[in-house]
């Protein structure tokens, strides 16, 4: 495993390379960020919102599709406060096994501020079902959870004909997932290309479900995009400050109600992320386990770039807390979809990475390297 020159951004993430330089996509687009005109970037913002917005005077100008949480909280009032537009939000909510009550009040406390938003939710048991299947096959819950999640703000905004949908960061440029690069950095159509989406086959998911109960999970095709002149933009590219403190400090400052949980059994010393739900921490974890890194790792490299942490402070964080899961939220995720915690353990062992860790116990590994050196 090789690290990234300037942060601790490993290769094995997917769909990233480093240039000759040993330095990460991330980081060399971090760096072009000292040359940009902002003003003039906001006025792109302002022209494409007028090439894209609302078709008549009765509509609204956009869709934000919104969990409730510190990014989604950020962009809806600058939307609405900052830019003046009239915009319809749209959050894919969790079944009442899955979702907590910080999230439900999260999202209540969002809506009051003045926000039209259409709340969808899929089957609860199709969602079990599907969540189960996608844990024994790709070790991955989120697998079939993020396809209704992505694929309900187009629907939407196919359905209440509204062709301007605004969404947060721009994976490519601000995590390094080539595989998501649009025609501009502000563009998002090519989204369905990420990693999860994987360009929106859901033939597997057919498997457990009646494909007359999968609409929820089928991101539209490119044709219906240009059939309905929809257009997604990374609204994170037209903010200089955009970045998980900032949006966490003024979301915080507007009502969000963020953890109070200690880092080792969540991997976020910051309490912002995940307040909908107990369980993406636990991918994390899973995902540290397959590649090496998980969620610090990339909170770290946001401050690492911008100067916040050294990159000793930085191996000392990842070191703690990459990786970290409560018992309580393995075992409750289990309930969920009908599995034993040793039947839990047991599948993540076929998914973890031998290269990277060595096993020490029925539930436990140790890292074979050292993290910011490589193998």
């Amino acid at each position: 495993m090789i690290y990234c020159r300037s942060c601790l951004q490993p290769d094995t993430r997917p769909n990233t390379r480093f240039d000759d330089a040993g330095v990460c996509p991330a980081c060399r687009y971090y760096d072009t960020l000292a040359d940009v005109d902002w003003e003039e970037r906001r006025a792109e913002l302002d022209t494409i919102i007028k090439n894209f917005g609302r078709r008549t005077k009765d509509g609204y100008d956009c869709i934000i599709g919104v969990s409730g949480g510190k990014d989604s909280t950020r962009q809806a009032l600058f939307i609405k406060e900052v830019l003046g537009l009239n915009p319809l939000l749209v959050c894919v909510g969790y079944p009442p096994e899955q979702v907590s009550r910080r999230g439900v009040n999260n999202i209540s406390a969002l809506i009051y501020q003045g926000f039209d938003t259409l709340i969808v939710n899929p089957a609860p048991e199709s969602w079990r079902k599907l969540m189960r299947h996608s844990f024994l096959m790709f070790q991955n819950w989120c697998k079939s959870t993020e396809m209704a999640l992505f694929s309900g703000v187009p629907r939407t905004a196919i359905a209440y004909q509204i062709p301007l949908i605004i969404w947060g960061e721009n994976p490519a440029l601000q995590l390094g997932d080539l595989g998501t690069a649009g025609r501009a950095g502000w563009d998002g159509n090519n989204l369905r290309y990420m990693n999860t989406l994987a360009g929106g086959d859901i033939s597997w998911m057919e498997k457990v479900v009646p494909a007359t109960h999968l609409l929820p999970y089928r991101y539209p095709h490119p044709q219906e995009f240009d059939q309905h002149q929809i257009q997604i933009i990374y609204l994170g590219y037209f903010w200089k400050e955009w970045s998980l403190l900032e949006n966490g400090q003024f979301s915080t400052l507007r009502g969000l109600d963020i953890r109070d949980e200690p880092p080792s059994d969540i991997g976020d010393p910051h309490g912002v992320t995940s307040l909908d739900e107990d369980w993406v921490g636990m991918n994390q974890m899973i995902k540290y386990f397959k590649f090496g890194f998980g969620r610090i790792t990339d909170y770290v490299n946001e401050d690492l770039r911008r100067g916040r942490l050294t990159r000793e402070q930085g191996i000392d964080l990842v070191e703690r807390y990459d990786g970290c899961c409560s018992d309580a939220y393995i075992a409750s995720f289990c309930d969920f979809i009908g599995i034993t915690v040793e039947e839990f353990w047991s599948i993540i062992s076929t998914c973890v990475n031998p290269k990277l860790f060595e096993r020490t116990g029925p539930r436990s590994w140790q890292r074979k390297f050292k993290v910011g050196v490589g193998l």
